[in-house]
């Protein structure tokens, strides 16, 4: 299985990146997806997680009506669509995945998932 996160950068305050994160070696469509971040000195933080159909979306409140995840199972990715940046979103930003959702909490749990790509950087200057 590998995870591979790609998309992040240097922006303003206020721009916009759109994350990718390519998936392989698995059946991709059967798999729970999340996004978290990790800034300096920070422990890893849910940032927004989406059901194997798309169906169900999950955000967490400091992002919200600011970031959009979503997939296309026939290209094996999941993305998710950053606008209104701010400087505390600068973090690495990590996909994973695992089998199934379950209660929000589990989902907002990195533990939980099984697999982890290798991160992509963010940088939003102020």
């Amino acid at each position: 299985v590998q995870l591979q996160a790609s998309g992040g950068g240097l922006v303003q305050a206020g721009g916009s990146l759109r994350l990718s994160c390519a998936a392989s070696g698995r059946t991709f469509s059967s798999l729970f997806m999340g996004w978290f971040r990790q800034a300096p000195g920070k422990e890893r933080e849910f940032v927004a997680a989406i059901s194997w159909s798309g169906g169900s979306t999950y955000y967490a409140d400091s992002v919200k009506g600011r970031f959009t995840i979503s997939r296309d199972n026939a290209k094996n990715t999941v993305y998710l669509q950053m606008n209104s940046l701010k400087p505390e979103d600068t973090a690495v930003y990590y996909c994973a995945d695992k089998a199934s959702g379950g209660p929000l909490t589990l989902v907002q749990t990195p533990f939980t998932y099984n697999y982890w790509g290798q991160g992509t950087q963010v940088t939003v200057s102020s």
